[in-house]
């Protein structure tokens, strides 16, 4: 998806902009560090978390307590997933470029090692 594709999606979910933040690919994406990202994950609040539940998504409980809900194919909402704060991009919430880097950092998979370079080289700038 293109940053035009993830805007268009996420304002089509008409969610607060207070209840949910963009997280991963997609923020990547938003920050102009990759052209595409290959779905859409957010983080969210407990009160997103509950009333998405309770309109019947399916919720999986992590071992953290927390939940993943699917709303679609290619979007996930991870409850209280935040590092750092939230920035404001595009009319988009997004994690920060901080906690983006120590999300990608705690997840620690070998597709996270190139986007982590990219954040460090855009934090130091």
């Amino acid at each position: 998806m293109t940053k035009t594709e993830i805007i268009n999606r996420l304002l089509q979910l008409n969610f607060a902009s207070n209840e949910y933040w963009l997280i991963t690919g997609g923020a990547m994406v938003l920050y102009d560090l990759r052209d595409t990202a290959r779905d859409i994950d957010l983080g969210c609040s407990t009160s997103l978390a509950d009333t998405l539940e309770s309109c019947g998504y399916a919720t999986t409980l992590l071992p953290d307590g927390t939940r993943r809900i699917t709303i679609a194919e290619d979007i996930e909402i991870f409850e209280e997933w935040i590092f750092d704060k939230v920035d404001i991009r595009e009319g988009i919430p997004v994690i920060s470029l901080k906690g983006l880097l120590e999300m990608k950092k705690r997840l620690g998979r070998e597709k996270d090692l190139e986007d982590i370079i990219l954040i460090e080289k855009k934090l130091s700038n």
